[in-house]
């Protein structure tokens, strides 16, 4: 009587690329998971800096919300380790005035991966590189990190979970992104909009779905990307989710009834097949951009910088170990479908691509829960940094070996935001596994 599509209809291949789920799943939860999860609790990319109080650029803030699990609590000064919050300054200009050391080492750009051991050559270029932050191929509105506003947060303190921020507060901002900024128009009617009341024949989905078709790949993979970032966030609300407020102790854990409303066919009209698979997609999609960047980080000078030296090379190591086993996946993504087309439309359509993506990114300013925000502007930061990656194959050939580059930089922002956004993912397929056994059980 439970026919759940996490148990049932979600197998076989997916859309708009050669690969399927099972392959997927054995791959992730048995190659991928265990290896990002160990990464992750690295001080490298444990504490994430953001600015948590812009204001909403679209519409009136509708004030933060009290529930205290919505609070994010900023990392003490103390904590953070002293290579991260230096933003690495110290290690490629020497500051003879104690003063003023402080001031600029607070004041430089946090350019997350690069050692001690440069040449002046290095520094200089290094520098220029710093001042040069390609804004052309930025996904993503980022955070000014030297922002009296920005706080560094130990992610592994604020883990992303169901806080009770829910209603129209949290629909507004998801409505914005797919009605707004999916190439969607406003008659073509999106199946189960909350927002929107359905329109007779039309809720059963078939008329967007045969719009979505009719798009061109490029236009139809940013809609799958966002669904999939959507879908997975509701995964893991419902595996972290409030079951219990004793007495002065939480209990958090799945809910299955949670995840059948949001996922099972039954419940959402076949919806929630289609959004588990754009899960899968998504995944593959910044797999690949993992993949892609791994030369980025084999060069001997870039060095995870903590501070502390053993840390920094263990780190390394991982980090190197976990790319091996990205690329030694057989199904990637063929990014090189995309943007195939003639040269001046392609470069337009990449243009709209690249800024409908950056207006999500600011959208995230509006979600009214800071640990909802925390981890909606990290996942869409990393999702934009997977962007840049697959779409700067040129300028990562032709990366110098022993020096930085102008053509394709990443900030250590950009570096924590990819990693922890990636093993979201990892982790939304890990819980859907359990989902599985769970409904299995109650069947």
């Amino acid at each position: 009587t439970e026919p759940c599509c996490a148990s049932n209809t979600l197998t076989g291949v997916l859309d708009d690329c050669f690969c399927d789920i099972e392959s997927i799943d054995v791959f992730n939860n048995f190659k991928i998971y265990p290896r990002i999860q160990k990464l992750t609790e690295r001080d490298y990319f444990r504490y994430y800096r953001v600015n948590l109080n812009r204001p909403c650029p679209f519409w009136a803030d509708d004030g933060h919300c009290s529930i205290k699990d919505c609070q994010v609590e900023p990392c003490p000064e103390s904590k953070i380790p002293v290579g991260i919050k230096s933003g690495n300054y110290n290690r490629y200009s020497q500051v003879t005035n104690a003063n003023t050391d402080i001031v600029d080492c607070e004041q430089a750009q946090d350019l997350g991966a690069i050692n001690s051991t440069l040449s002046n050559y290095s520094k200089e270029a290094f520098e220029d590189w710093a001042r040069h932050d390609d804004a052309q191929d930025h996904f993503c509105e980022l955070d000014d990190e030297t922002s009296p506003d920005a706080d560094y947060v130990d992610l592994l303190l604020n883990p992303e979970r169901y806080t009770g921020y829910k209603g129209p507060s949290a629909w507004r901002v998801w409505n914005s992104i797919y009605e707004e900024n999916c190439f969607k128009p406003r008659s073509v009617y999106r199946p189960l909009n909350p927002l929107v009341p359905p329109r007779g024949g039309d809720d059963d989905g078939e008329g967007f779905y045969n719009w979505l078709e009719g798009l061109c790949l490029e236009k139809r993979v940013f809609y799958r990307l966002i669904s999939g970032l959507h879908s997975s966030i509701n995964i893991h609300l419902c595996a972290e989710y409030l079951l219990d407020e004793g007495w002065g102790k939480s209990l958090w854990g799945p809910n299955v009834q949670e995840f059948r409303q949001r996922f099972d066919p039954a419940e959402t009209k076949g919806e929630g097949t289609r959004r588990l698979k754009n899960l899968y997609f998504l995944y593959l999609i910044e797999l690949r951009a993992l993949s892609k960047v791994a030369p980025y980080f084999d060069r001997a000078f870039v060095n995870l910088y903590t501070g502390d030296r053993q840390e920094d090379r263990a780190t390394k190591e991982l980090l190197l170990q976990f790319f091996n086993e990205t690329k030694a996946f057989p199904m990637h993504f063929d990014e090189k479908s995309m943007f195939a087309g003639q040269k001046i439309e392609a470069k337009t359509l990449k243009e709209e691509f690249r800024l409908h993506f950056k207006n999500i990114s600011r959208i995230m300013d509006c979600v009214g829960c800071s640990k909802c925000r925390l981890w909606g502007k990290l996942q869409t930061q990393g999702l934009g940094t997977a962007l840049k990656i697959l779409f700067s194959e040129k300028e990562i050939k032709n990366l110098p070996e022993h020096s930085p580059s102008k053509g394709f930089q990443l900030t250590r922002q950009e570096i924590v935001a990819l990693l922890n956004g990636f093993g979201r993912l990892s982790t939304s397929i890990h819980q859907l596994h359990s989902f599985r056994a769970l409904l299995k059980e109650k069947r």
